[in-house]
């Protein structure tokens, strides 16, 4: 698979009806500090390209959930797996309902009726083909969704006089920030819960995502998976500036006449829908162009998670955990009734999201609440070799239960109508027809969230953070409380190469303290034979995959017994 394909594909993935329909909305309630997001995804990729690549382009694993077995035991491969699928279900559902909402608006279809066919379509889509399909369709989809969006951008910008005017209303209205160092967590879009936050969230998607590992491991070479996430980051920015500059002309445009406020809309993800039809809509192919960009955006997320979770319920429930093997000639049918299957539980789920407020938030609540703590499991791995798996299980439990207990109270606060949020002022003076119970009512809002525990108000974007940072300290300490595995046993294979550098770097009485490896080992005590992964013996210096026709490689990895 080429570089720019797979590029393309895994921005497409990530960039979905949620950020489609939520940062413009993000932007007009806000105001810009969420933009501040872009440099969490310059701050990620390096990351991701130097620490975790390296060792996933290795091992060549199917599901990157089988380094966890291959690190600690099948019991963390299976916790890990099993809150993966949770959070892309989930996930699915909230991507599958943004769209459906929209096309709801555009034909005045029922959105129950909406969510039916879009999950009709996505189920057909997504249970045809491999992941090869995947990434050449979203490749096709990144295409309609950037081109719908400029055009609108376009129109838009026109209508309202300019990018003169827009930026003016926009400073006006204080909503130009981008630098709000307020170090309070409860505060919802600072600069430190936007940039360190969400370069834990966007760490979780990079690097620990089975949807994009999935994606790294469909190129030859790891030089070209690191183009393509340069790529991909490039992408992402394109996007998401072009969303936020589409919210600031909303902005401009219904500066006299808040159409949350005066009840045109029921909630903020209907924003964008309305302006497109109300204003755009005499335009002859417009709203049917927005509506392709809606699903170009839906689908290439769904279409990978749908596609992943097949590959983890295959790899580590049917073969890891019951032992049944899959010939090749069942694999592709069994993976398209797994993918079905999903498509349908995450279906039932989307008449649980439609009441849970802001689709991007909770889209990125669902996200960190889980994400966080897979992404420590990796990282506990990679990074110390002094982890074991009861400490790595422990302290992922514990991370889980948290962060869940926070996210959930949050969102039962926040659609109680107990917890609000302080949004950027909106007005609503010049609205036709307006009533005026509603502009008192607007007027008298209250918030009482003081009364609400701190743990609720925390910021959703600290929750992946939060989840990371409990996993690795307790999950540290329950290691050694338990008994510390021996570095020595571990194969360097499955530690970070950076890592490996600065242990074997250091000096032979901080080594013999630490019980670091005083040289390189790579045969570890109770090794044992590991089949069907390819790149045994690919060299990180030159890159490349060997030539393996007509050879099975069999790779050799230690067991961890703790």
């Amino acid at each position: 698979m080429g570089t720019f394909p797979m590029a393309m594909s895994l921005a497409a993935s990530f960039v979905t009806a949620i950020e489609l329909l939520g940062n413009p909305a993000e932007m007009y309630l806000y105001g810009s500090q969420y933009w501040m997001v872009c440099l969490s995804f310059i701050i990620t990729v390096p990351l991701a390209s130097k620490f975790y690549l390296p060792v996933y382009m290795k091992l060549r694993v199917t599901s990157s959930y089988e380094y966890l077995s291959l690190r600690f035991n099948t019991q963390t491969r299976l916790f890990a797996s099993v809150l993966y699928v949770i959070q892309m279900v989930l996930y699915t559902s909230v991507a599958v309902y943004a769209p459906a909402l929209a096309l709801s608006h555009v034909t005045g279809l029922n959105v129950y009726v909406a969510v039916t066919v879009v999950y009709v379509v996505c189920i057909f889509y997504a249970s045809q083909g491999g992941m090869k399909a995947v990434i050449m369709t979203d490749t096709f989809q990144a295409a309609v969704l950037v081109g719908s969006i400029l055009l609108i951008v376009h129109l838009g910008e026109k209508f309202v006089g300019g990018a003169g005017p827009i930026w003016s209303q926009n400073y006006i209205t204080d909503r130009l920030e981008i630098f709000n160092l307020d170090p309070n967590p409860t505060v919802r879009n600072g600069f430190w819960p936007v940039v360190v936050g969400g370069t834990f969230y966007w760490m979780t998607m990079f690097c620990s995502n089975q949807a994009s590992i999935q994606k790294y491991m469909s190129v030859e070479s790891i030089s070209q998976a690191r183009k393509a996430l340069w790529v991909s980051c490039s992408g992402l920015i394109l996007i998401f500036t072009i969303n936020f500059y589409m919210g600031m002309i909303m902005v401009t445009h219904y500066k006299d006449c808040d159409p949350i406020k005066a009840g045109n809309i029921k909630a903020s993800d209907e924003l964008l829908p309305l302006y497109v039809i109300s204003e755009l809509g005499h335009y002859k192919g417009i709203t049917g162009f927005f509506v392709a960009g809606i699903f170009a955006a839906s689908l290439g997320t769904v279409a990978s998670a749908l596609n992943s979770l097949a590959a983890v319920t295959c790899e580590d429930f049917l073969q890891g955990a019951l032992g049944i093997s899959l010939p090749e000639s069942k694999g592709a049918f069994w993976a398209k009734w797994v993918s079905i299957g999903y498509g349908a539980l995450s279906f039932i789920l989307v008449f649980v999201v439609e009441q849970l407020g802001s689709v991007m938030q909770v889209a990125i609540s669902f996200n960190g609440m889980v994400g966080g703590v897979t992404l420590a499991l990796f990282s506990l791995g990679m990074f110390f070799p002094w982890s074991n798996s009861k400490g790595a299980l422990f302290g992922a439990t514990v991370a889980l239960a948290l962060v869940m207990w926070m996210g959930i109270g949050q969102q039962i606060y926040i659609a109680s109508g107990a917890l609000a949020i302080k949004e950027k002022e909106t007005s609503i003076e010049l609205c036709p027809c307006i009533n005026v119970s509603i502009m008192n009512e607007n007027k008298n809002i209250t918030n009482e969230e003081e009364h609400i525990s701190f743990l609720y108000r925390i910021s959703f974007l600290w929750y992946s953070a939060i989840g990371f940072l409990v996993t690795i300290i307790l999950g540290l300490i329950a290691s050694f409380v338990f008994g510390s595995q021996d570095p020595e046993n571990v194969d360097p294979d499955l530690i970070s190469p950076p890592i490996q550098s600065f242990l074997y770097s250091l000096p032979h009485n901080i080594k013999e303290k630490l019980c670091a490896p005083l040289k390189l080992n790579h045969n570890a005590k109770n090794n044992v034979q590991l089949r069907g992964i390819e790149n045994v013996n690919i060299d990180l210096s030159d890159e490349s995959i060997p030539n393996t026709s007509g050879t099975e490689y069999i790779r050799k990895i230690s067991v961890m017994t703790a």
